[in-house]
């Protein structure tokens, strides 16, 4: 009788364990999609501000030419999103890292509104991409246990990838702070 009771205890505490362990892997799932969701819109959100800069008339021709190309690409992008947005972020540090940029800009209506919101974007995009790789990497790490992997508790979620991006609008070596956050330099 003691036997039947130990293995009856054993199995629910089991059973308790891996609901727990598959609801932990189902909420870490939606914390990706979630993260995903605010992902593409900052991505969306500096794409529209990165046009908003290419049509004001503050840069010259051929930088305002560039900076829409790479945002209209970077828009419609499928399969190379990655590449698309790392191409409109080396637009706009090809814009910005223009000499006497922000002084050519001083004076001007609208220009340090406009350059505060490209800022701004930046940052977002910096910031919802460190989230979402966050999520990612703990998704893919309850993934990776074994008990997980033989019993099949991810179910049908598909396997969350990392979003690689070159965000910084810094060009390398030149951020003097020696973070990595995304700024404007002038």
């Amino acid at each position: 009788m003691t036997s039947v009771i130990l293995i009856v205890g054993a199995a629910v505490l089991l059973g308790v364990y891996l609901s727990w362990r598959a609801g932990r892997l189902d909420r870490l799932h939606a914390r990706v999609e979630a993260a995903r969701a605010a992902l593409e819109a900052a991505l969306l959100r500096r794409i529209s501000v990165a046009l908003e800069l290419a049509s004001s008339g503050l840069l010259d021709p051929a930088t305002s030419l560039l900076l829409a190309g790479a945002a209209h690409d970077a828009r419609t992008a499928d399969e190379t999103r990655e590449l698309r947005e790392s191409d409109l972020t080396r637009a706009l540090r090809a814009a910005f890292g223009q000499p006497e940029f922000r002084a050519s800009l001083r004076g001007r209506p609208g220009a340090d509104e406009l350059l505060a919101e490209v800022e701004a974007s930046a940052h977002q995009v910096f910031l919802a991409r460190k989230f979402y790789n966050d999520a990612v990497a703990a998704t893919l790490s309850a993934r990776r246990r074994w008990l997980v992997r033989l019993l099949r508790l991810a179910g049908g979620a598909a396997r969350p990838g990392f979003f690689e991006i070159d965000d910084s609008l810094v060009a390398a070596g030149a951020d003097e702070q020696g973070t990595d956050m995304p700024h404007l330099t002038g």
